[in-house]
């Protein structure tokens, strides 16, 4: 099984996370914490600032590591490093997602969210209940 490489920036700002929607490919429409490929070469945080830059034409401070995911998609094999962070400035623009929004802790289960990125939502409510990490306010 072909396997991908990837990196995901959970960008906290009050207590909430941005999360972004794929504009294409076969889970178009589904909702993804940013970040994408990583290079050869490449640290998964010189990969997670590249990402970021590209794909929303900002610029974040990588805070703290949270998880690493595994997960099987029917194509492929995933491993996705994921980190919080916060923005360095309030500019933000879509340059491949088809929308974006700031979700609450409430507000998680509103959007249809890739599988693995789900593992990850499991793991930012873990923290929230039982406050080992609370997200920052930002």
């Amino acid at each position: 099984m072909k396997r991908i490489e990837v990196v995901a920036a959970v960008i906290c700002k009050a207590d909430k996370v941005f999360v972004t929607q794929r504009g294409y490919g076969d889970w178009k429409d589904w909702w993804e914490f940013p970040g994408g490929k990583m290079e050869a070469g490449e640290t998964p945080v010189e990969a997670l600032k590249r990402e970021i830059s590209e794909e929303l034409s900002a610029e974040i401070s990588i805070d703290e590591y949270l998880c690493t995911v595994e997960y099987d998609y029917p194509k492929f094999h995933l491993t996705m490093h994921c980190y919080l962070c916060s923005l360095s400035s309030e500019s933000l623009h879509l340059n491949e997602h088809e929308a974006a929004r700031w979700l609450s802790k409430d507000e998680l289960s509103c959007v249809k969210w890739l599988p693995a990125d789900l593992l990850v939502i499991d793991k930012l409510q873990r923290m929230w209940i039982y406050a080992e990490v609370p997200l920052p306010n930002r």
